[in-house]
């Protein structure tokens, strides 16, 4: 459904540090480095989507937080949404909602909410049941 998502940011290098931290916990790599031209991407390769992009605006003026987004990541099992957590708040994000079940979303929903360092809100979340 989705091509691509965007994420501005005011400060590239200290996000892609962050962003790099989370997405090798979900085994998704940086596919472009382009700092000099004001953006970083992740994506499972190149030729797949959805790609993540991390960017300066293009408008020149400040990244700004949205009001109610929240982008969520897709996790295997509730291992990972748990280790997502703890890298994202070892690499400078901040707690938005701890691990666990979310069962008024739906009863196996497990999910773990964060802030980047530009403030953007991101969840990891598991469908499955416990193993």
């Amino acid at each position: 459904m989705l091509s691509h998502v965007t994420i501005g940011t005011n400060d590239l290098k200290r996000a892609k540090a962050f962003y790099d931290r989370i997405m090798a916990v979900l085994r998704i790599p940086c596919i472009a480095d382009e700092q000099l031209n004001g953006l970083v991407g992740y994506a499972e390769s190149r030729q797949t989507t959805p790609q993540l992009y991390l960017m300066r605006p293009i408008d020149g003026r400040p990244a700004a937080v949205g009001n109610g987004q929240t982008f969520a990541f897709l996790a295997q099992d509730r291992a990972t949404v748990r280790a997502f957590h703890q890298a994202a708040l070892a690499a400078g994000g901040t707690c938005a909602g701890p691990p666990g079940l979310r069962a008024h979303y739906h009863p196996d929903y497990y999910g773990a909410y964060v802030r980047d360092p530009d403030g953007h809100k991101l969840a990891c979340a598991c469908h499955l049941p416990e193993d």
